[in-house]
């Protein structure tokens, strides 16, 4: 799998400004999927009613992005706010090459002291799908920041895990540490997907990055916009896991 991951400018104009710009990155590169941040269909402010913005999983900025996927035959996760039964979800589409919705994430918890904590209603379980023969489990920001997260996924047989985040510009080490961390340790994949710039008063470390199962890293440029792209390979998953079998191991402590 070729998989490209779009760090966006924070502020955008309008939904069809964030789709254009996305459009632009990956036009030609024969991605298999691209995976953006948090909050990508109307941007991560604090100031933004979201009851007001939120959309179903098949809304108009859905449509939009399978437009693309068609298009440029490549499958896309986002973020976006859902649309629930009387509620609103912090959540994360994903969609294939023919625009059909594969999977929906529903973010599990709220980033502690955020507007979140009062946006949005929480989700309830890990969501793990398939795109070009990967096996894959979706999270959203905070929750890549729990061992148990990822341990979860990979126990339920992730390659891969996509991560779209916002965080915050005094949070680098969340990026730069613990997500490595969290790959290495499970032998996986994770494509964490940032904003950069700022929003709403708001600040982001812009810090997206491809870790692989070794650790190993292909990075973004730091706080602003940008595009990366690395290939999945499973044999690296099976390989790290075999040298330290961290997921065996971990069931007899």
């Amino acid at each position: 799998m070729k998989l490209g991951l779009y760090q966006c400018d924070a502020a955008f104009s309008s939904a069809e400004a964030r789709v254009a710009a996305l459009e632009a990155h990956i036009a030609g590169r024969g991605l298999d999927l691209v995976v953006c941040p948090e909050l990508f269909a109307t941007g991560y402010d604090a100031g933004a009613d979201y009851a007001a913005l939120a959309e179903p999983p098949d809304g108009p900025f859905a449509q939009r992005m399978a437009a693309l996927a068609r298009k440029h035959d490549v499958a896309l996760a986002w973020g976006y706010p859902e649309r629930g039964a009387g509620v609103v979800y912090n959540s994360a589409a994903l969609i294939g090459r023919d625009g059909a919705l594969i999977a929906n994430h529903r973010k599990r918890l709220a980033s502690p002291g955020s507007f979140e904590e009062r946006a949005f209603a929480n989700g309830e379980k890990l969501t793990f799908a398939e795109v070009a023969g990967i096996r894959l489990a979706m999270i959203i920001c905070y929750e890549v920041e729990f061992p148990e997260s990822l341990r979860q996924a990979a126990r339920g047989g992730a390659q891969l895990v996509l991560v779209p985040t916002a965080l915050g510009g005094d949070w680098g080490f969340v990026a730069e540490k613990v997500v490595p961390t969290r790959a290495f340790e499970n032998g996986i994949y994770v494509a964490y997907a940032d904003n950069a710039g700022a929003l709403g008063g708001l600040t982001f470390f812009g810090g997206s990055r491809i870790v692989a199962p070794d650790g190993s890293v292909t990075v973004a440029e730091t706080g602003q916009e940008s595009f990366i792209s690395a290939e999945i390979e499973p044999d690296r998953v099976i390989k790290a896991q075999a040298r330290l079998p961290y997921l065996r191991d971990s069931l007899v402590l």
